[in-house]
């Protein structure tokens, strides 16, 4: 499959310079957020913002943090953790967890349980050894 990339560098010049510089958000948020159009098996965005939602695992300031990338795509091994919300399943994709600008949040979807929270990054520190 043939990757807009040119489409998606325009977007990506066009958060740098406009996107939210300081945002409130904190740890255990979902947020739809411009991860981009990557290479190989990297996670890609989609729809015309190249956008995916993502649980907010760590909060390093106002403006960056790590993220896990989310899918519908349910997959229950060591690399992925499912979650239940609104009467649909998703998987955490936790080996596609990224540091990113708060630039590329879009917009807040929720917050998770502190006890899911707490499954989540227990399986994070078990993939990490």
């Amino acid at each position: 499959m043939e990757k807009d990339f040119d489409t998606w560098n325009e977007e990506k010049r066009r958060l740098h310079v406009s996107g939210a510089e300081k945002l409130i958000f904190r740890e255990r948020e979902i947020w739809w957020c411009s991860i981009g159009l990557n290479i190989g098996d990297e996670e890609d965005g989609k729809n015309e913002f190249f956008e995916r939602p993502v649980l907010v695992v760590r909060k390093f300031n106002e403006k960056i943090a790590w993220v896990v990338p989310m899918t519908t795509a349910v997959k229950n091994n060591p690399f992925h953790h499912v979650i239940f919300h609104d009467d649909v399943y998703f998987s955490l994709m936790l080996s596609q967890m990224r540091l990113l600008s708060v630039k590329r949040f879009r917009r807040y979807v929720r917050k998770i349980s502190g006890y899911q929270f707490a499954l989540v990054r227990a399986k994070i520190i078990l993939l990490l050894g």
